[in-house]
C-alpha cells in the first residue's frame, strides 16, 4: 500500500478538478457573484424606463423642457411643433383659398350690380359705387375674419389642416378662443401698418429668433399659442 499521492500520474499533486498552482484556470479570471469582469459589458439589454414614466429625455412631465422641435404641452404631453416650411407652405395655401372667396363674392357682387343697371339705367352710378364698396367691405372682411374663424372654431386653418398642423393654447393645449385668435391675426397686421409694412415682415420672420425651439413668433407669444403637429 502506497501513503503518496493518490493520484501517480499527476504530476503536480493537486487535488481532481484544480488548476495548477501558480497557473491561471482556464476562462475569465474569476469574479463576485453577480458582477461582470471589469471591461466588459453585462449581459442582457440596458434597462427602458417602466411604462407611464416620462423618458428621461423630456424632463418635468408636461409643461416641463422638451428637445428642440418638441414642446410639452399641458393636457397634451410632449408635441412635436409645426416646421417652418409647413407653416409658410400653409400661409400661401390660406392666401389662395381666402382670394377664391373674395373673387366669388365679387362676381355675385359686380354680377348682381349688372343686372341691376340693366334693369334700371338711372341708377347705374349709385350701384357702381355701391357695388365697389361691398366688394371692398367683403374683401376686408374675408381677409379680417378668415383666420379668426377659423382658428377659434376648428383650431386650424384649410392651408394647415392639408399640411397636418393645428393651433393650440400653449398654457391649456385646447385650441384658441376667438379672443386669442384675433390677436394673433391683428399683431402682425397692426404692426405693419404703423410701421409701413416692415413690422409684419419681422413677424413672419420671428419663429427664427425663438431660442427655445419651438417657432414661436411674436404673434404666438402674444397670443399665448403653439403650432404644432397633428
Amino acid at each position: 500500500m502506497s501513503f503518496g499521492d493518490p493520484n501517480p500520474n499527476n504530476p503536480y499533486g493537486q487535488q481532481p478538478g484544480q488548476p495548477p498552482q501558480g497557473q491561471p484556470g482556464y476562462g475569465y479570471p474569476q469574479a463576485p457573484q453577480g458582477v461582470p469582469p471589469q471591461g466588459q459589458p453585462g449581459y442582457g439589454y440596458p434597462q427602458q424606463p417602466g411604462y407611464g414614466q416620462v423618458p428621461p429625455q423630456y424632463p418635468g412631465g408636461p409643461g416641463g423642457p422638451a428637445p428642440e422641435g418638441y414642446a410639452n404641452v399641458p393636457g397634451l404631453g410632449v408635441v412635436e411643433v409645426g416646421t417652418y416650411g409647413a407653416r409658410f407652405g400653409a400661409r400661401l395655401l390660406d392666401m389662395i383659398f381666402a382670394y377664391i372667396v373674395v373673387i366669388v363674392f365679387n362676381m355675385i357682387i359686380f354680377g348682381a350690380a349688372f343686372a341691376g343697371v340693366k334693369a334700371d339705367d338711372d341708377n347705374a352710378a349709385g350701384l357702381a359705387v355701391g357695388s365697389m364698396f361691398g366688394a371692398i367691405l367683403v374683401s376686408a372682411l374675408t381677409f379680417i375674419f378668415y383666420d379668426v374663424i377659423f382658428v377659434s372654431a376648428m383650431g386650424t386653418t384649410p392651408g394647415k389642416m392639408i399640411l397636418g398642423m393645428r393651433i393650440v393654447n400653449s398654457r391649456t393645449g385646447q385650441k384658441p378662443t376667438f379672443g386669442p385668435a384675433l390677436v394673433r391675426w391683428g399683431f402682425p397686421i397692426g404692426l405693419g401698418y404703423i410701421t409701413c409694412f416692415l413690422g409684419y415682415i419681422l413677424i413672419v420672420i420671428s419663429p427664427f429668433f425663438d431660442n427655445t425651439g419651438q417657432l414661436r413668433g411674436w404673434h404666438d407669444k402674444a397670443a399665448n399659442t403653439l403650432v404644432i403637429k397633428k
